[in-house]
């Protein structure tokens, strides 16, 4: 084993005029994002690139300070180093530091006081192209003992961003918003969710439930609801079956769960004589945002079809292949989840996902590539794969992960959002118009994110659809 770098530092004694220490980094999408959580300097200047560019002022300042941090590293780790203490700092930015500028930060020697141990450096940064970028002084006492310790290692730190939402939001509110049945909002969060998509500008809410429990739960979560079309209805059930009919009636374009239960609302959503069934199964699918995977992840069905058969698997994927295409996947990358890779006899879900991909093979399904049975690493991870000898167009590449069921769905969703911090925008697909299913765990931006789901599924049934006035 390698012995372990070491840190030294320059005594006052050992220091000589004209000394100098360097150190170069690249400026990063991944820096900036970490200098802004440990200063809480979440100026747009510097998190903004479209706005950074019209305030140079700003930009300067905010990276330039990316840039004086090398400026401290060099001087607390090589000259002089540990048991250095800052006296003072003085800095002069001179021309804007921006993404994937390599910056060269240096610090020479030019004065040495005996009665304190006192060192003075000139400091500076230059980038790629050679300008001076940064200049100024530092004052700092130097050490007297001689330290020399292993470096330590820095931590792994992982910078989680949801940009994906974000571009779906903007997509979402590009038109109108749509009128939405809020079946049963008769808590604060079901309340707070409808203002905030509706302040989003996604929806129109139409609140339907028992409208004196609607006004308390709205007061209790400090929301005005004035604006907002109320439904009187005794109860949950009756809530389900008013919404319903507001969709057939042509006067909602989406569905939006409140707070009863899922099976009340999809008792009615699936009704044979008044529901909202279409020739689909109606299933469900999560649209994940998950942090350090390279594309959106869509998993299907986590919340409606329990142990779905070989036919209702084939509309699932159809259903969430529509998803993807909606947001903007031209042809996804379709991962048949099980335990293994091979067929085995006496694995049922082995023997449905080849079954799944000779169906697609024969025109059955279309719009994807379907590849099966795959395990969860094989389809996420193109290592895996390839450690295991497998050749795929979909292993390591999956845009949609099939689940064998609900429980393996459901299990392989929180999973994602609460050990590797993803966000997953859940949505029914399948009915005639989608539904938006949140839970009060999710937080303001997944809620949002289902919305923003919903509302472009509904938009592109309706294109698919000119002229019926009927989203289905």
């Amino acid at each position: 084993m390698d012995a372990p770098a070491l840190i030294e530092n320059r005594t006052f004694d050992e220091i000589s005029i004209g000394e100098t220490a360097s150190i170069t980094r690249t400026l990063t999408a991944d820096d900036i994002q970490l200098f802004a959580a440990v200063s809480g300097d979440v100026n747009p200047a510097h998190l903004d690139p479209a706005y950074a560019e019209t305030d140079m002022f700003h930009r300067v300042i905010a990276h330039g300070m990316w840039g004086a941090g090398l400026i401290s590293a060099i001087l607390g780790t090589e000259l002089p180093g540990p048991g250095a203490i800052y006296l003072g700092q003085s800095l002069r930015f001179t021309r804007p530091v921006g993404l994937g500028d390599t910056i060269t930060a240096s610090a020479t020697v030019i004065e040495k006081r005996p009665e304190h141990h006192v060192v003075v450096l000139d400091c500076r940064c230059v980038n790629q192209q050679g300008e001076t970028v940064i200049t100024g002084q530092a004052e700092v006492k130097a050490p007297t003992e001689k330290v020399s310790r292993p470096r330590v290692a820095l931590p792994e730190v992982r910078v989680v961003r949801h940009d994906r939402f974000r571009r779906l939001a903007e997509l979402a509110r590009a038109s109108e918003p749509l009128a939405t049945a809020i079946v049963h909002p008769c808590s604060a969060d079901s309340i707070t969710a409808a203002a905030d998509a509706a302040e989003a500008g996604f929806i129109t809410p139409i609140l339907i439930g028992p409208e004196a429990k609607i006004r308390a739960a709205a007061l209790t979560a400090e929301v005005d609801v004035s604006a907002f079309r109320i439904v009187d209805a005794p109860h949950s059930h009756a809530a389900a079956e008013a919404a319903v009919d507001l969709v057939r009636a042509g006067e909602a374009k989406l569905l939006m769960k409140g707070s009863l239960h899922t099976d009340e609302l999809m008792g009615a959503v699936v009704s044979a004589t008044a529901g909202l069934r279409t020739e689909r199964r109606i299933s469900h699918a999560y649209l994940m945002d998950v942090p350090g995977y390279p594309r959106p992840l869509i998993i299907t069905d986590a919340a409606i079809n329990i142990e779905p058969t070989l036919e209702d698997k084939a509309d699932i994927l159809r259903n969430a292949i529509d998803l993807a295409h909606v947001i903007g996947i031209d042809l996804p990358k379709v991962a048949l989840l099980a335990a293994v890779e091979t067929v085995n006899p006496r694995m049922r879900t082995t023997l449905e996902a080849a079954a799944l991909c000779k169906m697609a093979d024969r025109g059955q399904i279309n719009g994807a590539v379907l590849d099966g049975p795959l395990a969860f690493d094989n389809a996420i991870s193109e290592a895996a794969a390839k450690e295991k000898g497998i050749v795929s167009p979909v292993a390591g590449q999956a845009d949609i992960l099939m689940v064998p069921d609900l429980e393996a769905g459901n299990m392989v969703a929180k999973q994602l959002t609460f050990l590797a911090g993803a966000d997953a925008a859940g949505v029914v697909l399948g009915a005639r118009v989608p539904i938006i299913l949140t839970s009060r765990a999710d937080s303001v931006r997944t809620r949002l994110a289902s919305c923003a789901v919903a509302v472009l599924l509904a938009r592109a049934a309706t294109k698919a659809a000119p002229g019926t006035g009927d989203p289905a």
